[in-house]
This record gives C-alpha cells, sequence and structure tokens, in this order.
C-alpha cells in the first residue's frame, strides 16, 4: 500500500504537479496519486495564473502535509537523501537551490505566454520580447550548469530537483516550438527521454478535460 498521497491537477496544463510528481518519482517514494476536478474553481485559478498561492500539488506522507513544491522537494530530500535529489558538494547545492528558488519566483513572461499545454503543438510560435528574455535566461542557466558539472543533467549524471523544477519548460519549449542552441536542445531531449517524463505525458495526452481559456488560437 502507498504511504504517502500526493494532490495534483491537470496532468496536461499544471507544471506545479508535473513538478511535484517528478519529485517524488526521482526520490522513490511509494505513493498514489489524488487529482482535483479540472472545474473546482481554486485549481483552475492556479492554472490560469490568477491565484496568489499555488497549493496543488500537495504531498500527504502520514501526518506530515507539505504543499509547496520546494518544500516537497526538501522534504523528499530529507527522508530519501539516498536518492541525489540535492547535490552532495555544498557549493554545487546552494547551486542548484538558487536555480531552483529562481524557477520558483521568477519567469512570469514565460508563464503566461507559453501555458503548458503537453496536448498541443504550435510551430512558428511567435514568442513577445519579455518572453524572449526569461528563454534567454534560462537557456543561460543550463549552459552554465552543463558546462559545469558535465550533463546530461543540470548538476551532473543524475536528475536533480533542478531537473524537475525546469521540466515543464523543457515541454514548453516543445509546444511553441523555441529555437533552442544546441546545447539546450539536447539538453531538452535528455529531459524528454526520462521513463518518468515519457509516463507523465503519455498520461497528460489521454487526459479528458481542455480548459479553455488555455486552448490558444493562431
Amino acid at each position: 500500500m502507498p504511504v504517502a498521497t500526493l494532490t495534483l491537477s491537470s496532468k496536461n496544463y499544471s507544471s506545479w504537479s508535473l513538478r511535484g510528481w517528478l519529485m517524488a518519482r526521482l526520490a522513490g517514494i511509494d505513493f498514489k496519486e489524488e487529482m482535483v476536478e479540472a472545474d473546482d474553481p481554486g485549481a483552475r485559478a492556479e492554472l490560469l495564473l490568477l491565484a496568489p498561492s499555488v497549493r496543488v500539488p500537495r504531498l500527504t506522507h502520514g501526518a506530515i502535509s507539505v504543499w509547496d513544491t520546494l518544500a516537497i522537494g526538501e522534504y523528499l530530500n530529507e527522508i530519501r537523501p539516498e536518492a541525489g535529489l540535492l547535490p552532495a558538494d555544498p557549493a554545487a547545492r546552494a547551486h542548484c537551490r538558487s536555480i531552483c528558488g529562481e524557477m520558483h519566483s521568477g519567469f512570469s513572461a514565460l508563464r503566461s505566454a507559453l501555458p503548458m499545454n503537453l496536448k498541443a503543438h504550435f510551430p512558428k510560435f511567435t514568442v513577445w520580447s519579455r518572453a524572449k528574455g526569461d528563454i534567454e535566461r534560462v537557456q543561460e542557466i543550463w549552459a552554465d550548469c552543463l558546462q559545469r558539472y558535465g550533463g546530461p543533467f543540470l548538476f551532473g549524471a543524475r536528475p536533480t530537483l533542478a531537473d524537475a523544477m525546469y521540466a515543464p519548460v523543457v515541454t514548453r519549449f516543445q509546444t511553441y516550438d523555441v529555437a533552442l542552441d544546441a546545447v539546450c536542445a539536447a539538453y531538452c531531449q535528455t529531459i524528454l527521454a526520462v521513463p518518468a517524463m515519457q509516463e507523465w505525458i503519455a498520461a497528460a495526452k489521454s487526459e479528458p478535460d481542455d480548459i479553455e481559456e488555455l486552448e490558444m488560437e493562431f
């Protein structure tokens, strides 16, 4: 029997749900999924970037409940340190936490201009200028980490919290046909090839519910 429950919203649209779910998979904990209905007002507000706080995903582990994605990641690292969700080296660990925090609190233009939608594909999508700045910063972070720690993941040979935090950005770049340099394009393929990511994407594409406001037309 699973000892934990992970509450999620849409697998197709919710980048935060993907982050928390991927962290739990990387940690190797046994958990069951509990899906929030697509018409739930709170979940819908979060997906449309209208809510002041994000309460999904939520990890319930015995008597412990954790509902912020970074807090979930830190908690998972505490109970499963052998999973290597944070680098062992103190300097690399601080670096990892920094870029996770940057993803957690920043990139608002990227979020609003390129909402996560795994079912869709918009070739030759025109990205507006503020979002371009966010895309450039993401590529700068990726290139620096891959060069510094040797890849194929951001902090070396195994995925960490940083890869989970940036995984939804990888899907956005694919959905909106964002042109990337060779190093960053290769990193995207590395993330998309992770079995847990393939599992999530397959589930997202079979998800029946659509949110009209996020089905962009051009």
